[in-house]
């Protein structure tokens, strides 16, 4: 089945050119040119992917994002945001309601379909070790159900996050370097951005809340999970 990709673009040019791109690569595409019509049209398509700038008419894309996100029907949407802006915390924010990247302008038309396909794809398959539940200390992992928990008390996270801890705590120890967490995670190559790791390493630690010592940094190269207590 085609993928529905939603273009939320205010900018004719820009808006013009994201749906060719996307056409030439076997998306469905249609096109929003302000919030309020970003919303109506996304309750109407369900799409998989939104891409969705900031910057609109009517109401902002972070608006636009939390509306997507809290509708049962659009929530499981995929979403890329797209701005001029390039502020860290605008990206921390729009992480936090759920944006699974973000592109900056002006961005490469390729960059952008690598990207949506990467999204895209990090929601097809099930983790490969199936019902299996793995752990690191006081972090367990269910890989069926999706769901992380901390001393059994289940954790609040986008899929990325959940992917990536899932990622960390199977390496059981090992370091996962920067390169390696982009490429298994997010799906691309290191050059795109690796500063997105760390972006998303900070948030998915303030959620670890107690256990967040067992997501270490290890300078210079990536992350692992492991007990605090030996890194002494």
């Amino acid at each position: 089945m085609t993928d529905t990709v939603l273009v939320v673009e205010d900018e004719p040019d820009i808006a013009e050119l994201l749906q060719y791109v996307l056409r030439q690569e076997g998306f469905r595409v249609e096109a929003a040119h302000d919030g309020r019509s970003a919303l109506e049209r996304a309750r109407r398509l369900q799409p998989s992917l939104v891409v969705l700038d900031l910057m609109l008419p009517e109401m902002s894309g972070m608006e636009v994002l939390k509306g997507i996100k809290g509708a049962p029907e659009t929530r499981g949407a995929r979403v890329i945001l797209l701005t001029a802006k390039t502020d860290e915390l605008d990206r921390v924010l729009g992480f936090e309601l759920g944006a699974d990247d973000y592109v900056t302008k002006p961005f490469s038309p390729r960059e952008l379909v690598l990207r949506a396909k990467a999204v895209l794809k990090r929601g097809e398959a099930p983790d490969s070790e199936g019902g299996a539940r793995i752990r690191s200390g006081p972090i367990e992992v269910d890989l069926e159900n999706h769901v992380a928990r901390i001393q059994g008390k289940a954790l609040r996270l986008t899929l990325t996050e959940f992917r990536l801890l899932a990622d960390l705590v199977r390496a059981r120890g090992r370091v996962r370097s920067r390169e390696a967490l982009l490429a298994e995670v997010w799906g691309y190559d290191a050059e795109v951005l690796s500063r997105t790791v760390d972006t998303h390493v900070r948030r998915l630690r303030h959620k670890l809340g107690p256990a967040a010592g067992w997501l270490v940094t290890v300078r210079g190269v990536g992350y692992r999970v492991q007990d605090p207590a030996s890194q002494a």
